[in-house]
């Protein structure tokens, strides 16, 4: 326990001038069980800080073989060791010199014992939640309908919101708002997609019901599509389609649905387009106009991130091509889609590759990062910067 007279002889052997330096000293030993690895260090910025004084939690989400990612209730951060070249030491109950100015009846030499030290810590950084996953693990058990003999045999692992936070690295709130996104239904308290031909029956089920009424399409009354469809289908399921491919709003105390135009008019498209490898396109728009229901009108521009249009081949041709089955990774995803064409311009390009935009980053900034441009006729296009094999 050092005294006074030895602090002032400390200081005077290092030539400090006392009335420069606050007069409280804290006098720093080592605890016995004081020691490297006993704690972690992990920096916060303030929104994090304030969600764990208002007793929220924070979570470390992923399995074994995954880079570890922290959640917030909103937010997903990448989690990085951050080496330091200045040893960090855990002092419980140390004062900052805000601290000491303010309490001027501190005693004149503090002893602090060192709990533990470190020469890194956990550094946070927003990250895109890895979302991929979540559509993985459904689509290992796609809901055909009540009377499917594969769902009644327990062949696959179903999951609950709960397996799902624990599974997916995301925060609940994106995870929530991503099963909205895919379209999955809870069935029996497990998250489930429908598989396509089961859903494209159910929405054949209710456009023709609004045909059959002549209703408009931005006023289809939800107790009456349930009467009407509640013998062919579960009603939840009449609903679910209701809800997935319509907005729900309410007049005089009736439930009703406004169809989406864009949504029905992709649906169909992907039904035409998934069983053929290529399909001609004017051949094809004329099939998929003919298909829609009466008082809709297609358009190419509703197949962003769905199809794509060969305008090389002679005649133009049209095939699928799906967003959601591309890879999560950017490199990989960009790798991906130099295998399907070579050169892209930003405009084809773009629905692929926007939700790998991290927050305030653009489309144009990924792809000088992925991607070398050139002018072909007049047009910039993008092809890859490294060999595709």
């Amino acid at each position: 326990m050092r005294s006074r007279a030895e602090v002032d002889a400390t200081l005077q052997t290092a030539k400090l001038n006392p009335a420069e330096l606050l007069p409280v000293v804290h006098c720093l030993s080592f605890a016995p069980q004081a020691g490297a690895g006993e704690c972690c260090l992990l920096q916060l910025e303030p929104g994090l800080c304030a969600e764990l004084e208002a007793g929220r939690s924070l979570v470390i989400r992923g399995e074994k073989h995954e880079q570890a990612v922290l959640c917030s209730k909103d937010k997903t951060y990448d989690m990085k060791i951050a080496d330091t070249s200045d040893m960090l030491l855990f002092i419980p109950g140390c004062k900052t010199p805000e601290q000491l100015n303010a309490d001027q009846a501190s005693c004149n030499i503090i002893h602090s014992q060192i709990a533990g030290f470190s020469n890194n810590y956990w550094e946070l950084r927003r990250c895109r939640p890895k979302l991929k996953k979540l559509r993985k693990l459904l689509m290992e058990d796609l809901y055909e309908g009540p009377d499917s003999r594969k769902d009644q045999t327990l062949t696959f692992s179903k999951y609950t919101t709960e397996d799902l936070f624990n599974l997916i690295q995301a925060s609940e709130e994106e995870i929530l708002h991503q099963l909205q996104v895919i379209d999955a239904c809870k069935i029996e308290g497990y998250w489930r997609i429908l598989e396509f031909d089961y859903e494209m029956k159910l929405l054949n089920h209710v456009t023709q019901l609004i045909d059959s009424e002549s209703w408009s399409l931005s006023k289809v009354p939800l107790r009456t599509c349930l009467e009407e469809l509640g013998s062919l289908e579960p009603r939840e399921m009449i609903e679910h389609i209701l809800l997935s491919y319509g907005r729900k709003y309410v007049d005089d105390g009736e439930v009703y649905f406004e169809m989406h135009e864009d949504k029905i008019c992709r649906a169909i498209a992907q039904m035409l387009l998934q069983n053929a490898v290529k399909f001609n396109l004017s051949e094809f728009q004329e099939v998929w106009q003919q298909s829609v229901p009466e008082g809709m009108t297609t358009r190419l521009d509703q197949l962003k991130g769905l199809a794509l249009v060969d305008k090389s081949s002679r005649p133009e041709t049209i095939f699928l091509l799906k967003v959601e089955d591309l890879p999560e990774d950017n490199q990989e995803r960009f790798n991906s889609l130099f295998s399907v064409r070579e050169k892209w311009t930003e405009v084809d390009i773009t629905p692929y590759i926007q939700d790998l935009c991290a927050e305030k980053q653009t489309v144009g900034a990924l792809l000088t990062k992925y991607a070398r441009s050139s002018m072909q006729n007049g047009v910039k296009v993008y092809n890859s910067r490294r060999p595709i094999s």
